[in-house]
């Protein structure tokens, strides 16, 4: 393996973290927003409003995209096995 394979590996691992994780990060923002403004208009002030909604939400969409999420893991994974095979 040279500088070159392991970078493009690398590359693909950073870029299958990034797919995987963007839309409960995505939703997870979306959710953070919403509650920010509702307690600034409200001047409610309850820490467990925020992480609660937002826990929801992510697990739905972790439930939701769990089949997109594992195909990306298997698509990576056997990218990396393949490499292994053909020894670079």
């Amino acid at each position: 393996m040279n500088e070159a394979d392991a970078l493009e590996l690398a590359r693909s691992a950073i870029w299958t973290v990034l797919v995987v994780s963007g839309p409960a990060v995505g939703a997870a923002m979306i959710v953070g927003i919403i509650i920010a403004l509702f307690q600034a208009l409200t001047q409610i002030q309850e820490m467990t409003l925020t992480f609660v909604p937002k826990i929801i939400v992510v697990l739905a969409v972790l439930t939701i995209g769990a089949s997109f999420i594992g195909s990306q893991v298997y698509v990576f994974t056997e990218q990396v096995y393949s490499r292994i095979e053909k020894g670079y």
